[in-house]
């Protein structure tokens, strides 16, 4: 094979600051967010500042313990895709939890949200034949991929403009779906959600939305900026992950029965794909359980992020304009620029953020991605201010 279109490729992003590194990262049972960074010439302790372990739930003891009886009651795979042998009784279960969380008759459980959005997508052309998906235009990948691999029309639609919305409904030839997110993970901004289920209302639309992002860290019991907003009976099909604020693995949709049912039975993703262990699946029902009757979680993790928030405010570091929610993007606007700070910040001060650069944001909107939870501390967070202000000035 000849490499030298692969070295191209290496070279080109390395040179554009595009590179993508995968620090070697070992978390610290019971010592979240501090970690252990395996560096290129020494080990050094590190606090971790860009997880998605939202609410510390991977660490949680109760998740922990119900992983342990799992593993000695079933042991370790699952066995096979749910249709041969992958279904066990923790599959049922946390399906069941989950249609109650959000208040659906049923869910369905993928291997990540990722699959789950591409192949529910993928599912609704096969089910809908003249389907047209309005995309927003900040939508993640996974929705992106979704609807371009069902082969069905697409129509984008401009983020959280509900006029360019409209008039987009407007000239549909078919059947709508607008899909949208709650909570946009690299602007920390929010959709809104009330308008958007009136429109579709108003023309007949299917609704699909991406919660992600909100699902364990929002609404009373966790339910997503959804329950946040007294909106769970107008969204059609619900995309979560337990892979965040749960602090497990997997995907999952929540929707009317026979919806879902009529999804199960036509997606290849889900269909054809080796389920997930058990193991996880019960640590992601006592975290699911666990996280819907502890709202004061919910409630440090806001605390937190608005205190990093007030303190970035308080020495004029730029934090994206739209940021409303848990999510603190700091604005670098240069790709080589903001690689050369994640490594000051890892290397010399111990914390670690990664780069966030093209194509997961615009060009010349590259960001540091920070993440605070419950877990962060008052001292945690002046020691990233003050180290992150010292980097800033020095590059």
């Amino acid at each position: 094979m000849n490499k030298e279109p692969f070295q191209k490729t290496i070279d080109r992003l390395k040179s554009e600051g595009k590179y993508r590194v995968f620090n070697d990262i070992l978390r610290e049972r019971g010592g979240y967010p501090n970690a252990i960074w395996y560096g290129p010439y020494n080990i050094k302790n590190i606090v971790n500042w860009c997880s998605n372990d939202y609410l510390g739930m991977g660490q949680n003891k109760v998740v922990l313990d119900a992983m342990h009886t799992a593993l000695d009651q079933t042991g370790a795979g699952a066995g096979g895709t749910r249709n041969i042998a992958g279904t066990s009784h923790y599959h049922v279960a946390l399906e069941i939890e989950l249609s109650k969380l959000h208040k659906k008759e049923t869910a369905l459980l993928y291997t990540s949200a990722y699959v789950a959005n591409e192949w529910t997508l993928v599912a609704l052309k096969q089910i809908i034949p003249d389907i047209v998906f309005l995309s927003d235009s900040a939508n993640h990948a996974s929705l992106i991929q979704g609807i371009r691999h069902s082969g069905a029309d697409k129509i984008i639609w401009t983020h959280n403009d509900m006029e360019d919305l409209e008039d987009k409904l407007k000239n549909v030839s078919g059947t709508p779906c607008v899909v949208f997110e709650s909570v946009y993970s690299m602007d920390g901004d929010v959709s809104p959600m009330l308008d958007i289920c009136n429109l579709a209302e108003k023309y007949g639309a299917i609704t699909y939305i991406d919660e992600v992002h909100a699902v364990g860290l929002y609404g009373e019991h966790g339910g997503g900026k959804l329950q946040e907003l007294g909106l769970q009976d107008r969204v059609d099909i619900v995309n979560g992950t337990l892979g965040k604020a749960f602090g497990v693995q997997g995907g999952y949709i929540a929707g009317e029965a026979i919806v879902i049912d009529a999804i199960r039975s036509v997606a290849s993703g889900f269909i054809f794909t080796t389920s997930t262990s058990p193991v996880i699946c019960a640590g992601a029902l006592a975290s699911v359980k666990y996280v819907m009757d502890h709202n004061e979680l919910r409630e440090q993790h806001q605390l937190q992020a608005s205190k990093l928030k007030r303190k970035l405010a308080h020495y004029n570091i730029e934090v994206h304009p739209d940021a409303s929610t848990h999510i603190v993007p700091v604005m670098i606007g240069d790709p080589v620029r903001c690689k050369k700070l994640s490594d000051v910040l890892l290397e010399e001060h111990g914390i670690y953020c990664q780069p966030i650069n093209y194509p997961t944001v615009a060009e010349g909107t590259e960001r540091l991605r920070f993440a605070p939870t419950p877990l962060h501390t008052d001292a945690m967070i002046s020691q990233l201010v003050d180290s992150l202000r010292k980097v800033l000035n020095e590059h």
